[in-house]
Protein backbone atom coordinates (compact mmCIF):
# COMPACT_ATOMS: atom_id res chain seq x y z
CA UNK A 1 0.00 0.00 0.00
CA UNK A 2 2.87 2.43 0.29
CA UNK A 3 3.81 2.37 -2.99
CA UNK A 4 -0.15 3.02 -4.08
CA UNK A 5 -0.37 5.95 -6.22
CA UNK A 6 -4.12 6.77 -5.19
CA UNK A 7 -4.96 9.90 -3.46
CA UNK A 8 -5.22 9.44 0.45
CA UNK A 9 -8.84 10.67 0.04
CA UNK A 10 -9.68 7.89 -2.37
CA UNK A 11 -7.62 5.15 -0.41
CA UNK A 12 -9.44 5.74 2.79
CA UNK A 13 -12.86 5.62 0.86
CA UNK A 14 -11.65 2.17 -0.65
CA UNK A 15 -10.94 0.95 2.77
CA UNK A 16 -14.37 2.25 4.26
CA UNK A 17 -15.85 0.42 1.23
CA UNK A 18 -14.16 -2.92 1.86
CA UNK A 19 -14.52 -2.19 5.59
CA UNK A 20 -18.56 -2.54 4.98
CA UNK A 21 -18.22 -5.44 2.33
CA UNK A 22 -16.17 -7.80 5.02
CA UNK A 23 -18.89 -6.56 7.89
CA UNK A 24 -21.56 -8.33 5.26
CA UNK A 25 -19.90 -11.08 4.88
CA UNK A 26 -19.27 -11.45 8.59
CA UNK A 27 -22.60 -11.53 9.28
CA UNK A 28 -23.28 -13.62 6.32
CA UNK A 29 -20.65 -15.99 7.92
CA UNK A 30 -21.47 -15.76 11.45
CA UNK A 31 -25.43 -16.59 9.71
CA UNK A 32 -24.43 -19.79 8.06
CA UNK A 33 -22.53 -21.02 11.52
CA UNK A 34 -25.58 -20.83 13.54
CA UNK A 35 -27.56 -22.34 11.57
CA UNK A 36 -24.72 -25.64 11.19
CA UNK A 37 -25.15 -25.33 14.62
CA UNK A 38 -29.22 -26.18 15.09
CA UNK A 39 -28.56 -28.61 12.12
CA UNK A 40 -26.42 -30.03 13.95
CA UNK A 41 -27.90 -30.27 17.00
CA UNK A 42 -31.28 -31.55 15.33
CA UNK A 43 -29.23 -33.98 13.85
CA UNK A 44 -27.78 -35.32 17.12
CA UNK A 45 -31.21 -35.35 18.75
CA UNK A 46 -32.64 -37.51 15.84
CA UNK A 47 -29.27 -40.34 16.57
CA UNK A 48 -29.90 -39.92 20.24
CA UNK A 49 -33.95 -40.74 19.49
CA UNK A 50 -33.43 -43.84 17.52
CA UNK A 51 -30.41 -44.85 20.36
CA UNK A 52 -32.93 -44.76 23.07
CA UNK A 53 -34.90 -47.91 21.94
CA UNK A 54 -33.57 -50.48 24.70
CA UNK A 55 -30.42 -51.04 22.84
CA UNK A 56 -32.36 -53.73 20.99
CA UNK A 57 -32.22 -53.82 16.66
CA UNK A 58 -34.38 -51.74 15.75
CA UNK A 59 -34.88 -53.80 12.42
CA UNK A 60 -37.22 -56.23 14.95
CA UNK A 61 -40.85 -55.92 14.64
CA UNK A 62 -42.29 -53.44 17.66
CA UNK A 63 -39.11 -51.83 18.39
CA UNK A 64 -38.80 -51.08 14.59
CA UNK A 65 -42.20 -49.44 14.48
CA UNK A 66 -41.50 -47.35 18.04
CA UNK A 67 -38.46 -45.46 16.66
CA UNK A 68 -39.98 -45.08 13.13
CA UNK A 69 -42.58 -43.37 15.46
CA UNK A 70 -39.99 -40.87 16.78
CA UNK A 71 -38.06 -40.71 14.05
CA UNK A 72 -41.24 -39.00 12.25
CA UNK A 73 -41.93 -37.03 15.13
CA UNK A 74 -38.49 -35.22 14.95
CA UNK A 75 -38.41 -35.30 11.18
CA UNK A 76 -41.78 -33.21 11.62
CA UNK A 77 -40.08 -31.15 14.11
CA UNK A 78 -37.71 -30.27 11.46
CA UNK A 79 -40.33 -29.68 8.97
CA UNK A 80 -41.60 -27.13 11.11
CA UNK A 81 -38.60 -25.56 12.40
CA UNK A 82 -37.26 -24.65 8.95
CA UNK A 83 -40.74 -24.32 6.79
CA UNK A 84 -40.35 -20.31 6.90
CA UNK A 85 -36.77 -20.55 5.53
CA UNK A 86 -37.20 -23.44 2.95
CA UNK A 87 -40.45 -21.86 1.65
CA UNK A 88 -38.48 -18.25 0.93
CA UNK A 89 -36.36 -21.12 -0.92
CA UNK A 90 -38.69 -22.39 -2.95
CA UNK A 91 -40.31 -19.56 -3.56
CA UNK A 92 -36.95 -17.96 -5.19
CA UNK A 93 -37.27 -21.30 -7.42
CA UNK A 94 -40.86 -20.36 -8.30
CA UNK A 95 -39.83 -17.00 -9.09
CA UNK A 96 -39.10 -18.50 -13.21
CA UNK A 97 -42.84 -18.63 -13.92
CA UNK A 98 -42.95 -15.42 -13.45
CA UNK A 99 -41.17 -14.73 -16.71
CA UNK A 100 -44.60 -14.08 -18.77
CA UNK A 101 -45.78 -11.90 -15.60
CA UNK A 102 -43.08 -10.06 -15.29
CA UNK A 103 -40.73 -9.01 -19.07
CA UNK A 104 -37.75 -6.68 -19.26
CA UNK A 105 -39.01 -4.43 -22.14
CA UNK A 106 -36.34 -1.50 -22.45
CA UNK A 107 -32.59 -0.77 -21.21
CA UNK A 108 -31.87 2.96 -20.96
CA UNK A 109 -28.02 3.35 -21.67
CA UNK A 110 -25.85 6.65 -21.68
CA UNK A 111 -24.66 7.90 -18.36
CA UNK A 112 -21.54 7.68 -17.17
CA UNK A 113 -22.01 6.67 -13.32
CA UNK A 114 -24.51 5.02 -11.53
CA UNK A 115 -27.99 5.85 -12.11
CA UNK A 116 -29.24 6.47 -7.97
CA UNK A 117 -33.17 7.96 -8.95
CA UNK A 118 -35.94 8.14 -11.34
CA UNK A 119 -39.35 9.16 -12.30
CA UNK A 120 -41.62 9.22 -14.67
CA UNK A 121 -43.29 12.68 -15.54
CA UNK A 122 -46.88 13.96 -14.80
CA UNK A 123 -48.19 15.91 -17.75
CA UNK A 124 -48.11 14.90 -21.41
CA UNK A 125 -45.49 14.16 -23.26
CA UNK A 126 -44.67 11.11 -20.51
CA UNK A 127 -40.99 10.79 -20.67
CA UNK A 128 -38.88 8.64 -17.98
CA UNK A 129 -35.92 11.14 -16.21
CA UNK A 130 -33.25 9.86 -14.52
CA UNK A 131 -30.51 10.99 -12.31
CA UNK A 132 -26.90 9.89 -12.31
CA UNK A 133 -23.39 10.28 -10.15
CA UNK A 134 -22.67 11.71 -13.42
CA UNK A 135 -23.74 15.13 -12.05
CA UNK A 136 -26.39 14.71 -15.15
CA UNK A 137 -30.12 14.21 -15.54
CA UNK A 138 -31.50 12.74 -18.48
CA UNK A 139 -34.78 12.67 -20.11
CA UNK A 140 -35.57 9.68 -22.09
CA UNK A 141 -38.55 8.28 -24.66
CA UNK A 142 -40.04 5.49 -22.64
CA UNK A 143 -40.88 3.50 -26.45
CA UNK A 144 -37.35 3.94 -28.02
CA UNK A 145 -35.34 4.44 -25.24
CA UNK A 146 -33.52 7.31 -26.70
CA UNK A 147 -32.31 10.06 -24.25
CA UNK A 148 -34.08 13.52 -25.23
CA UNK A 149 -32.69 16.33 -22.89
CA UNK A 150 -29.83 16.42 -20.59
CA UNK A 151 -29.82 18.85 -17.68
CA UNK A 152 -26.02 19.22 -17.19
CA UNK A 153 -26.39 21.99 -14.42
CA UNK A 154 -25.18 20.83 -11.35
CA UNK A 155 -21.77 20.43 -9.86
CA UNK A 156 -22.59 17.35 -8.27
CA UNK A 157 -23.88 13.96 -8.11
CA UNK A 158 -27.80 14.17 -9.06
CA UNK A 159 -29.47 11.94 -6.21
CA UNK A 160 -32.96 12.54 -7.13
CA UNK A 161 -35.34 13.75 -9.78
CA UNK A 162 -39.22 14.60 -9.10
CA UNK A 163 -41.27 16.24 -11.62
CA UNK A 164 -44.05 18.86 -11.22
CA UNK A 165 -47.71 17.89 -10.61
CA UNK A 166 -49.10 20.26 -13.55
CA UNK A 167 -45.91 21.87 -15.60
CA UNK A 168 -42.89 20.73 -17.43
CA UNK A 169 -40.83 21.15 -14.98
CA UNK A 170 -38.63 19.26 -13.13
CA UNK A 171 -36.83 19.05 -9.32
CA UNK A 172 -32.96 17.57 -8.99
CA UNK A 173 -31.26 17.12 -5.34
CA UNK A 174 -27.36 16.83 -5.49
CA UNK A 175 -24.11 16.36 -4.12
CA UNK A 176 -23.48 20.22 -4.72
CA UNK A 177 -26.05 21.18 -2.13
CA UNK A 178 -28.33 22.26 -4.12
CA UNK A 179 -31.61 21.41 -5.15
CA UNK A 180 -32.45 22.96 -8.78
CA UNK A 181 -35.80 23.34 -10.40
CA UNK A 182 -35.61 23.58 -14.22
CA UNK A 183 -37.88 23.97 -17.18
CA UNK A 184 -37.88 21.21 -20.13
CA UNK A 185 -39.66 20.85 -23.52
CA UNK A 186 -39.45 17.63 -25.17
CA UNK A 187 -40.91 16.43 -28.80
CA UNK A 188 -41.22 12.45 -28.44
CA UNK A 189 -39.49 10.61 -31.71
CA UNK A 190 -41.88 10.22 -34.79
CA UNK A 191 -41.57 6.10 -35.46
CA UNK A 192 -41.76 7.24 -39.09
CA UNK A 193 -39.11 7.38 -42.15
CA UNK A 194 -37.08 4.41 -42.90
CA UNK A 195 -33.94 6.65 -42.51
CA UNK A 196 -34.95 7.24 -39.19
CA UNK A 197 -35.72 3.58 -37.81
CA UNK A 198 -32.34 2.84 -39.54
CA UNK A 199 -30.82 5.52 -37.68
CA UNK A 200 -32.06 4.12 -34.11
CA UNK A 201 -31.00 0.58 -34.68
CA UNK A 202 -27.71 1.90 -35.29
CA UNK A 203 -28.20 3.49 -31.63
CA UNK A 204 -29.47 0.35 -30.10
CA UNK A 205 -25.88 -1.38 -31.95
CA UNK A 206 -23.98 1.20 -30.12
CA UNK A 207 -25.95 0.84 -26.37
CA UNK A 208 -25.70 -2.91 -26.52
CA UNK A 209 -21.93 -3.46 -25.23
CA UNK A 210 -22.73 -1.51 -21.96
CA UNK A 211 -19.89 -1.73 -20.45
CA UNK A 212 -17.29 -0.22 -23.74
CA UNK A 213 -20.38 2.44 -24.65
CA UNK A 214 -20.10 3.94 -20.96
CA UNK A 215 -22.34 6.60 -22.37
CA UNK A 216 -20.20 7.57 -25.35
CA UNK A 217 -23.47 6.63 -27.27
CA UNK A 218 -24.77 9.97 -26.34
CA UNK A 219 -22.60 11.69 -27.67
CA UNK A 220 -23.26 16.00 -27.67
CA UNK A 221 -25.15 16.01 -30.54
CA UNK A 222 -27.21 13.58 -29.73
CA UNK A 223 -29.23 15.45 -27.27
CA UNK A 224 -30.42 19.28 -26.76
CA UNK A 225 -28.63 20.08 -23.02
CA UNK A 226 -29.88 22.93 -20.64
CA UNK A 227 -26.98 23.93 -18.47
CA UNK A 228 -28.57 26.69 -16.34
CA UNK A 229 -31.62 25.88 -13.88
CA UNK A 230 -34.48 28.38 -13.88
CA UNK A 231 -34.30 28.38 -10.04
CA UNK A 232 -31.41 27.26 -7.35
CA UNK A 233 -32.45 26.32 -3.81
CA UNK A 234 -29.59 26.94 -1.27
CA UNK A 235 -29.69 26.80 2.19
CA UNK A 236 -28.42 23.16 3.08
CA UNK A 237 -24.45 22.98 4.36
CA UNK A 238 -23.99 19.07 3.30
CA UNK A 239 -25.44 16.96 0.06
CA UNK A 240 -28.99 17.33 -0.61
CA UNK A 241 -30.14 13.87 -1.11
CA UNK A 242 -33.53 13.97 -2.39
CA UNK A 243 -36.60 16.54 -2.93
CA UNK A 244 -40.10 16.48 -3.61
CA UNK A 245 -43.06 18.95 -4.75
CA UNK A 246 -45.95 19.60 -2.04
CA UNK A 247 -49.11 18.87 -3.94
CA UNK A 248 -50.26 21.89 -6.24
CA UNK A 249 -46.87 22.51 -7.01
CA UNK A 250 -46.45 25.54 -5.54
CA UNK A 251 -43.41 24.40 -2.35
CA UNK A 252 -40.97 21.85 -2.48
CA UNK A 253 -39.13 20.19 0.29
CA UNK A 254 -35.59 19.05 0.29
CA UNK A 255 -33.92 16.47 2.21
CA UNK A 256 -29.72 16.85 3.19
CA UNK A 257 -27.07 14.96 4.97
CA UNK A 258 -26.85 17.91 7.36
CA UNK A 259 -29.62 16.53 9.35
CA UNK A 260 -32.54 18.87 8.02
CA UNK A 261 -35.09 18.91 5.77
CA UNK A 262 -35.93 22.28 4.22
CA UNK A 263 -39.36 23.32 2.68
CA UNK A 264 -39.04 26.41 0.30
CA UNK A 265 -41.42 28.31 -2.09
CA UNK A 266 -41.00 28.07 -5.58
CA UNK A 267 -42.11 31.12 -6.76
CA UNK A 268 -39.73 33.40 -4.26
CA UNK A 269 -36.92 30.39 -3.49
CA UNK A 270 -37.01 31.69 0.01
CA UNK A 271 -36.76 29.07 2.94
CA UNK A 272 -40.37 28.65 4.59
CA UNK A 273 -39.38 26.31 7.72
CA UNK A 274 -36.08 24.08 7.90
CA UNK A 275 -37.25 20.88 9.40
CA UNK A 276 -35.28 19.26 12.59
CA UNK A 277 -34.91 16.50 14.32
CA UNK A 278 -33.38 13.84 12.72
CA UNK A 279 -30.46 13.00 14.89
CA UNK A 280 -28.28 11.55 11.24
CA UNK A 281 -27.96 12.27 8.01
CA UNK A 282 -31.58 12.26 6.00
CA UNK A 283 -31.87 9.48 3.21
CA UNK A 284 -35.18 10.19 1.11
CA UNK A 285 -38.18 12.68 1.54
CA UNK A 286 -41.97 12.20 0.00
CA UNK A 287 -44.79 14.04 -0.05
CA UNK A 288 -48.02 13.16 -0.03
CA UNK A 289 -50.28 12.88 -3.09
CA UNK A 290 -53.47 14.86 -2.41
CA UNK A 291 -52.36 16.56 1.63
CA UNK A 292 -49.69 18.93 3.01
CA UNK A 293 -48.06 15.75 4.60
CA UNK A 294 -44.19 15.44 4.90
CA UNK A 295 -42.25 11.98 5.24
CA UNK A 296 -38.35 12.14 5.88
CA UNK A 297 -36.26 8.76 6.57
CA UNK A 298 -33.06 8.91 8.20
CA UNK A 299 -29.77 6.95 9.14
CA UNK A 300 -30.75 7.43 12.54
CA UNK A 301 -33.18 4.01 12.17
CA UNK A 302 -36.28 6.35 12.29
CA UNK A 303 -38.98 8.23 9.86
CA UNK A 304 -40.88 10.88 10.41
CA UNK A 305 -44.18 12.64 9.60
CA UNK A 306 -44.48 16.22 8.87
CA UNK A 307 -48.11 17.92 8.93
CA UNK A 308 -48.30 21.25 7.18
CA UNK A 309 -52.01 20.84 6.67
CA UNK A 310 -53.13 23.63 9.52
CA UNK A 311 -50.57 26.32 8.46
CA UNK A 312 -50.36 27.75 12.88
CA UNK A 313 -49.41 24.07 13.91
CA UNK A 314 -46.34 22.16 12.35
CA UNK A 315 -47.00 18.61 14.05
CA UNK A 316 -44.01 16.09 13.88
CA UNK A 317 -44.29 12.13 14.69
CA UNK A 318 -41.39 9.85 14.83
CA UNK A 319 -41.24 6.17 13.84
CA UNK A 320 -38.72 3.77 15.34
CA UNK A 321 -39.65 0.72 13.31
CA UNK A 322 -36.45 -0.25 11.86
CA UNK A 323 -33.41 -1.29 13.68
CA UNK A 324 -30.97 0.64 10.84
CA UNK A 325 -30.61 2.70 8.22
CA UNK A 326 -34.57 3.70 6.85
CA UNK A 327 -33.41 3.83 3.09
CA UNK A 328 -37.11 5.40 1.85
CA UNK A 329 -40.68 6.24 3.23
CA UNK A 330 -43.39 6.91 0.66
CA UNK A 331 -46.97 7.57 1.00
CA UNK A 332 -49.62 5.56 -0.94
CA UNK A 333 -53.01 6.93 -2.58
CA UNK A 334 -54.78 5.42 0.55
CA UNK A 335 -54.06 6.17 4.19
CA UNK A 336 -50.32 4.04 4.26
CA UNK A 337 -46.90 5.08 4.29
CA UNK A 338 -44.40 1.81 3.69
CA UNK A 339 -41.13 2.27 4.59
CA UNK A 340 -37.84 0.36 3.68
CA UNK A 341 -34.62 -0.08 5.58
CA UNK A 342 -30.82 -1.65 5.08
CA UNK A 343 -31.91 -3.77 8.16
CA UNK A 344 -33.43 -6.13 4.87
CA UNK A 345 -37.55 -4.97 6.13
CA UNK A 346 -39.90 -3.28 4.00
CA UNK A 347 -42.98 -1.89 6.74
CA UNK A 348 -46.01 -0.78 5.86
CA UNK A 349 -48.18 1.74 8.28
CA UNK A 350 -51.47 2.90 8.75
CA UNK A 351 -51.56 6.72 9.13
CA UNK A 352 -54.56 6.75 11.22
CA UNK A 353 -52.80 4.66 13.68
CA UNK A 354 -48.86 4.34 13.27
CA UNK A 355 -48.37 2.69 16.96
CA UNK A 356 -47.30 -0.12 14.79
CA UNK A 357 -46.74 -1.69 11.27
CA UNK A 358 -49.47 -3.50 9.45
CA UNK A 359 -48.03 -5.49 7.83
CA UNK A 360 -43.62 -6.59 7.79
CA UNK A 361 -41.78 -8.22 4.90
CA UNK A 362 -38.36 -9.41 5.32
CA UNK A 363 -36.18 -9.88 2.89
CA UNK A 364 -32.41 -11.14 2.33
CA UNK A 365 -31.05 -8.16 1.17
CA UNK A 366 -30.63 -4.27 1.82
CA UNK A 367 -33.77 -2.51 0.83
CA UNK A 368 -33.58 1.13 -1.25
CA UNK A 369 -36.08 3.59 -2.75
CA UNK A 370 -39.65 1.66 -3.06
CA UNK A 371 -42.52 2.42 -4.74
CA UNK A 372 -45.78 1.88 -4.63
CA UNK A 373 -47.67 1.12 -8.10
CA UNK A 374 -51.34 4.15 -7.41
CA UNK A 375 -53.91 1.54 -8.54
CA UNK A 376 -53.21 -2.25 -7.43
CA UNK A 377 -50.57 -1.26 -4.75
CA UNK A 378 -47.84 -3.03 -5.60
CA UNK A 379 -44.80 -2.54 -3.68
CA UNK A 380 -41.63 -2.64 -5.69
CA UNK A 381 -38.23 -3.48 -3.42
CA UNK A 382 -35.12 -2.93 -5.42
CA UNK A 383 -32.44 -5.06 -3.42
CA UNK A 384 -28.81 -4.38 -2.79
CA UNK A 385 -28.34 -7.98 -4.15
CA UNK A 386 -29.68 -6.63 -7.83
CA UNK A 387 -32.92 -8.34 -7.09
CA UNK A 388 -35.87 -6.31 -7.72
CA UNK A 389 -39.15 -8.10 -5.99
CA UNK A 390 -42.75 -7.48 -5.37
CA UNK A 391 -44.99 -7.56 -2.85
CA UNK A 392 -48.96 -7.06 -1.80
CA UNK A 393 -49.40 -4.16 1.24
CA UNK A 394 -50.31 -7.41 2.78
CA UNK A 395 -46.48 -8.54 2.93
CA UNK A 396 -47.45 -11.56 0.27
CA UNK A 397 -44.48 -12.09 -2.30
CA UNK A 398 -45.90 -11.80 -5.69
CA UNK A 399 -42.72 -12.27 -8.51
CA UNK A 400 -38.77 -11.42 -8.27
CA UNK A 401 -37.94 -9.93 -11.68
CA UNK A 402 -36.41 -12.24 -13.87
CA UNK A 403 -32.69 -11.23 -14.14
CA UNK A 404 -29.71 -13.74 -15.93
CA UNK A 405 -26.48 -12.72 -17.72
CA UNK A 406 -28.53 -11.26 -20.61
CA UNK A 407 -31.31 -9.53 -18.52
CA UNK A 408 -31.64 -7.48 -15.53
CA UNK A 409 -29.49 -5.21 -13.36
CA UNK A 410 -25.80 -6.35 -12.73
CA UNK A 411 -25.01 -4.28 -9.91
CA UNK A 412 -27.11 -2.59 -6.62
CA UNK A 413 -30.77 -1.66 -7.89
CA UNK A 414 -30.77 2.16 -6.21
CA UNK A 415 -34.79 3.09 -6.96
CA UNK A 416 -37.75 2.04 -8.43
CA UNK A 417 -41.17 4.33 -9.63
CA UNK A 418 -44.38 2.60 -11.23
CA UNK A 419 -46.29 4.23 -14.05
CA UNK A 420 -49.49 2.10 -14.64
CA UNK A 421 -50.62 5.23 -17.26
CA UNK A 422 -48.03 3.08 -19.98
CA UNK A 423 -49.60 0.01 -20.23
CA UNK A 424 -46.32 -1.54 -22.57
CA UNK A 425 -43.71 -0.24 -19.66
CA UNK A 426 -45.45 0.44 -16.66
CA UNK A 427 -42.36 0.05 -14.14
CA UNK A 428 -39.02 1.06 -13.80
CA UNK A 429 -36.01 0.52 -12.11
CA UNK A 430 -32.11 1.51 -12.09
CA UNK A 431 -29.09 0.99 -10.72
CA UNK A 432 -25.54 0.90 -10.09
CA UNK A 433 -24.52 -0.40 -13.36
CA UNK A 434 -25.39 3.19 -14.96
CA UNK A 435 -28.84 1.73 -16.60
CA UNK A 436 -32.50 2.47 -16.32
CA UNK A 437 -34.60 -0.85 -17.48
CA UNK A 438 -38.53 -0.38 -18.10
CA UNK A 439 -40.41 -3.45 -17.34
CA UNK A 440 -43.79 -4.76 -18.42
CA UNK A 441 -45.87 -6.51 -15.44
CA UNK A 442 -49.17 -8.21 -16.20
CA UNK A 443 -50.47 -6.89 -12.84
CA UNK A 444 -53.82 -8.72 -13.03
CA UNK A 445 -51.98 -12.20 -14.10
CA UNK A 446 -49.54 -11.64 -11.09
CA UNK A 447 -52.43 -11.10 -8.96
CA UNK A 448 -53.99 -13.90 -10.37
CA UNK A 449 -50.96 -16.12 -9.48
CA UNK A 450 -50.95 -14.84 -5.64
Amino acid sequence: MEDSKLPMALRSNLLDLFGQIEREFENLYIENLELRREIESLNERLAGEGQTVDGGDLSKGALKTKASHSTSQLSQKLKTTYKASTSKIVSSFKATTSRAVCQLVKEYVGHRDGIWDLAVTRVQPLVLGTASADHCSMLWSIETGKCLLKYAGHAGSVNSIKFHPTEQMALTASGDQTAHIWRYMVQLPLPQPPADISASLDDDVDFSDKDEADGEADGPNECPTIRVATTTLKSHQGVVIAADWLVGGKQVVTASWDRAANLYDVETSELVHTLTGHDQELTHCCTHPTQRLVVTSSRDTTFRLWDFRDPSIHSVNVFQGHTDTVTSAVFTVGDNVVSGSDDRTVKVWDLKNMRSPIATIRTDSAVNRISVSANQRIIALPHDNRQVRLFDMNGVRLARLPRSNRQGHRRMVCCSAWNEENQACNLFTCGFDRQAIGWNINIPALLQEK
